[in-house]
């Protein structure tokens, strides 16, 4: 039974629909700038220090398994039943609507501090240039940019998203072209090799631990990449548009971090990285290239406010979805003559704005608590995603549909979504290890660590015991919508 804050009238409120305006191109960068951020412009050089170029890859190689398969199951899902709620949606139909209530209130929660944290992050950047000009100024600035764009409609988001990312995408291939070059020596004849792959430890520094330790952080630089499931629900073609993405996307992404790290390893000794500077700027440095401290700044706020417009993008409509779905006030459903969830927008930007406000006026702590407490979201979101296509694909047999029917089949079912959960579920568990030191517990850090999972679970436990929900049987799950989508 479907439980709702209000059934009277699910369509009340509702001024219109959101609109399929994203085309390919849109799609393709949305999934390739949600994982291209400061996780690689910033955090690579840390992880190389840490484990080595050596280490390092292996992390990101086992991250990129994982990641695989869960975009190949979102794939999947989202080509059957393109939905602006994604795994929330999926949860609450193949699983159990507790689940879908609380995937998507976390998921909403995420990437509404995220903007948040985004703002401030934005203004720190500014100082470089502007450094006598009062922080809060940027953030209101970029704050207003990113609202306006979210509320002009869905293509308009897609469109500057796509330049947004565009912009770090040339900006890896242009720094990868100039790693090799510096590399051979084609530049000025003095070729660097491969002999800092050997310096000290390398290429594995600290052994399984520290690969293991790299392996906790490297999720967080390819969360966004289930933005494509969001944006699938207002693709123009998705079951053309979605498996054209899911194939190629991953790869190319996969490529600019292994590519990067190789980079990085063979022209930096793995000493001398760290996060003090941005690896890309020290290499562009090293190649002569003007002004490669202002340039890299110039990107790393284009990768802030990329991330930011998708996190308004993606918390609107979330909320959107949970309103459709009975699992948040039926007032959210109002979408204007653009095809924007204008309700669930305005609130978001207000609970953004709060957060906000909060790191600002309030004490530091209450900020650092409230961004900790979205921390684990992402993987959250995941261990959903992973579980949704389980039960989908179990569905859908046990229905006696025939696969074949589906656009876009994951592969290696059900190996991929088992290994990705258990994957994910180390991370998920692991985040808080470095707080365990013997006998002596930083019991500060570990709530921090995992103050994501009660929060989360609570979520769930309130909804369900609230409506006495249960596990939607296999051959009750309910597959005619996603067949009767064109």
């Amino acid at each position: 039974m479907q439980n709702t804050f209000n059934e009277e009238d699910k369509n009340l409120g509702q001024s219109g629909e959101l609109k399929r305006g994203l085309k390919a191109r849109h799609l393709n960068m949305i999934a390739l700038g949600g994982a291209i951020g400061t996780g690689i412009f910033l955090a690579l050089g840390d992880t190389i220090k840490q484990a080595g170029p050596g280490g390092a890859i292996a992390a990101y190689v086992l991250i990129g398994i994982m990641v695989y398969f869960l975009m190949t199951s979102l794939g999947e899902m989202a080509t059957f039943m393109p939905d602006s709620g994604s795994f929330s949606v999926y949860a609450t139909k193949f699983v159990d609507p507790a689940l879908g209530f609380a995937l998507g209130w976390n998921y909403w929660y995420n990437w509404a501090i995220t903007v948040a944290a985004e703002m401030v992050a934005g203004s720190l950047i500014m100082k470089f240039w502007f450094p006598s000009t009062p922080p809060v100024i940027w953030s209101v600035v970029f704050l207003a940019l990113i609202v306006i764009l979210n509320l002009l409609s869905a293509k308009s988001y897609g469109e500057s998203e796509f330049w947004f990312a565009g912009i770090k995408v040339v900006t890896v291939i242009v720094f990868l072209f100039v790693g090799v070059c510096m590399i051979f020596g084609i530049f000025n004849g003095n070729a660097v090799g491969f002999k800092n792959f050997t310096v000290g430890e390398a290429p594995f520094v600290g052994g399984f631990k520290s690969i293991f330790l790299v392996f906790l952080i490297a999720g967080f630089s390819f969360q966004g990449t289930e933005l494509i499931g969001v944006a699938a629900g207002e693709s123009e073609n998705p079951e053309k548009n979605i498996p054209k993405a899911i194939n190629t996307i991953f790869w190319r992404i996969i490529i600019f971090y292994i590519g990067t790290i190789f980079v990085v390893g063979a022209l930096i000794p793995y000493t001398k990285a760290g996060v003090d500077t941005s690896v890309f700027t020290m290499i562009f440095q090293k190649a002569g290239i003007a002004g490669a401290a202002s340039l890299m700044n110039a990107v790393i706020l284009t990768s802030v406010l990329s991330c930011g417009n998708s996190g308004l993008y993606a918390s609107t409509r979330m909320l959107y979805a949970l309103a459709e779905e009975g699992q948040a006030p039926k007032f959210l459903k109002k979408v204007n003559s653009r095809g924007v969830p204008i309700n669930a927008l305005i609130i978001t930007t207000l609970v953004a704005s709060l957060c906000f406000l909060t790191g600002l006026y309030a004490q530091s702590s209450v900020y650092v608590w409230l961004v900790a407490a979205s921390g684990l979201a992402g993987f959250i979101a995941w261990l959903g995603i992973a579980i949704c296509h389980y039960r989908f694909r179990k569905a859908y047999v046990a229905q006696k549909k025939d696969l074949s029917a589906l656009k876009y089949k994951a592969k290696l079912f059900p190996v991929g979504p088992i290994i990705a959960f258990i994957l994910c579920t180390i991370v998920v568990l692991g985040q808080g290890i470095t707080y365990f030191q013997g006998s002596k517990i930083d019991w500060a850090g570990v709530t921090s660590s995992y103050i994501g999972l009660p929060l989360f679970l609570l979520l769930f436990v309130i909804y369900k015991k609230v409506y006495h929900t249960k596990i939607v049987k296999l051959k009750d799950v309910n597959l005619s919508e996603g067949e009767n989508i064109k």
